[in-house]
């Protein structure tokens, strides 16, 4: 039997062949890179799988040219806003249990509530990703 993880703390690996990766403690956007090179073989089928909970809007951008992003809402509520290459903005507030997707290449960000907190399950073509500040 494998050891209990924490989805929070120890984000997983979808990989080729079906295979379910747990990953070491999430540290920090430098841990990124690390994740890149650990999952490199299975290129832009892999996807990673993290649960964050968020107290404040976020300060960057970001998009993943790989592939498609799911963003699904546990609790709270959270603001998504999408601004596509073709200069379209589009905002979608989620509530429990509605989620999002964030299409390749699309710049994306979330606003919460002054006060509030959401929790967000993301599955995430990871390779290439990009940010900007807000």
């Amino acid at each position: 039997m494998t050891a209990t993880r924490n989805l929070f703390t120890h984000p997983v690996h979808l990989g080729k062949g079906a295979r379910v990766l747990p990953q070491p403690e999430f540290t920090g956007m430098d841990w990124y890179a690390g994740y890149i090179e650990r999952t490199a073989a299975d290129g832009d089928e892999g996807r990673l799988v993290s649960l964050y909970r968020f107290a404040a809007s976020w300060d960057s951008w970001e998009r993943h040219p790989a592939g498609d992003e799911l963003v699904l809402c546990l609790s709270g509520r959270m603001a998504l806003t999408q601004e596509f290459p073709d200069g379209r903005v589009e905002r979608v507030t989620l509530g429990p249990g509605d989620y999002a997707i964030n299409p390749p290449g699309v710049w994306h960000t979330a606003d919460i509530g002054t006060g509030e907190e959401a929790t967000a399950l993301f599955i995430t073509s990871g390779r290439g990703t990009e940010h900007r500040p807000r």
